[in-house]
């Protein structure tokens, strides 16, 4: 976890001042106000001391707690007013009402003893968990409760890992790494025709592909699957590369496949050019509201020119660079097709074509989602890509 290291101050039950390190993944401030309370406090005071910036420290029943945290958050939804005067003023909107949710949920909050141990009736053993979070294990911290049911769902989806039909297998994402629970993309990759260079792309002696900000390895293990011989993944999140050579040794492919940080492109050595660039960047040009958003959010699309900038050097004649990439900030205004198309051109590269596939997630259907029609129009596209 992300370490502010600040100390958050009590008065507990019998009137003693207390103290404990305060943790946030998301960059939560210190709070200033804070009182406890147990299972007598109904949800309408504490969404209200919450909504008014007041922490409120958990001492009673940890199972209590989540069904007041629930209801708070039915509160909050209750609260929710989004007008549509234009596609991209309903996405704004809809940020900034998420992220007042995530701060009036975010006052919730559970102590912990050293050992990750929760002091409370029916807390679960979450001490596998918070390890893999990143929590520390020799001191008393606070956590919020929200963030520690992310924790907790995280660790769930490390042991029970993720489907993809595309390795007949499961791929087992790390908390803070992006879960490759959307299959379109990985489908496209697993589908799309390679370059014709069988030779170059099959051989183990030289790289046949990068694989840029590999997250949990999904992509490199594709094409390592479809018979590119040697494959170097990217990243520069420790999180990210943990995980990516974590799923690359279980799928015994770690001969084939070498997770490396990197920014982007490897460093000299293992920066040559190659047949294949597969690139599958975050997807919206907008400010991520904490750190699990990096993989989402992409201000100033910086991860995407930068990769689209640096394409035709690394690539060998007849190779191809596959960005993999949504249209959804096209239908919200954010970017426009045009702006895509002339970093292309200004970058030295052609399309030589390009395959969609149309989303498949919960929300496409979800006809009370503010940004449900652009969430219909979106299309997943893997341009192919040449240098010219």
């Amino acid at each position: 976890m992300t370490h502010f290291r600040a100390v958050l101050d009590w008065t507990d039950e019998d009137r003693e001042t207390r103290s404990a390190v305060w943790r946030s993944e998301s960059g939560a401030p210190l709070p200033t106000r804070v009182v406890v309370a147990d299972d007598r406090i109904k949800a309408d005071v504490a969404y209200r001391l919450a909504g008014a910036g007041t922490a409120i420290l958990w001492r009673g029943d940890f199972q209590n707690a989540r069904q007041l945290l629930a209801a708070m958050g039915r509160r909050v939804e209750r609260k929710r007013r989004v007008s549509v005067p234009s596609p991209e003023f309903a996405f704004h909107q809809y940020r900034q009402i998420r992220a007042q949710r995530a701060r009036t949920l975010g006052m919730l909050l559970v102590p912990f003893d050293a050992g990750c141990v929760i002091p409370l009736r029916r807390a679960p053993d979450v001490r596998q968990a918070c390890g893999e979070g990143g929590c520390p294990t020799d001191e008393p911290f606070v956590l919020s409760l929200r963030e520690l049911l992310g924790i907790i769902s995280a660790h769930e989806w490390r042991v029970k890992g993720v489907a993809i039909p595309a390795l007949d297998a499961r791929i087992h994402p790390h908390y803070g790494v992006f879960s490759p629970v959307r299959g379109d993309y990985v489908d496209l990759v697993a589908t799309a025709p390679l370059p014709s260079l069988d030779s170059a792309l099959n051989s183990t002696d030289d790289i046949g592909a990068y694989d840029i900000g590999t997250g949990t390895g999904v992509l490199a293990a594709v094409l390592a699957r479809r018979g590119v011989g040697r494959v170097v993944a990217t990243d520069q999140d420790t999180r990210a590369l943990a995980c990516a050579r974590e799923n690359v040794a279980r799928l015994g492919l770690t001969a084939r496949v070498d997770v490396v940080e990197a920014d982007l492109f490897p460093d000299e050595g293992q920066g040559a050019r190659v047949p294949l660039v597969v690139c599958n960047p975050p997807w919206v040009p907008a400010k991520p509201s904490s750190p699990l958003e990096h993989a989402i959010y992409d201000p100033g699309s910086q991860m995407l020119r930068a990769f689209v900038g640096r394409l035709a050097t690394h690539l060998q004649p007849g190779g191809e660079g596959w960005l993999v990439l949504s249209d959804f900030a096209e239908h919200v205004g954010l970017r426009t097709r045009e702006e895509l198309l002339t970093l292309f051109n200004e970058s030295g590269v052609d399309v030589a074509g390009r395959l969609d596939a149309k989303p498949k997630h919960p929300r496409a259907s979800d006809r009370t989602d503010p940004l449900h029609a652009a969430r219909v129009a979106e299309t997943i596209s893997l341009w192919r890509l040449t240098p010219r």
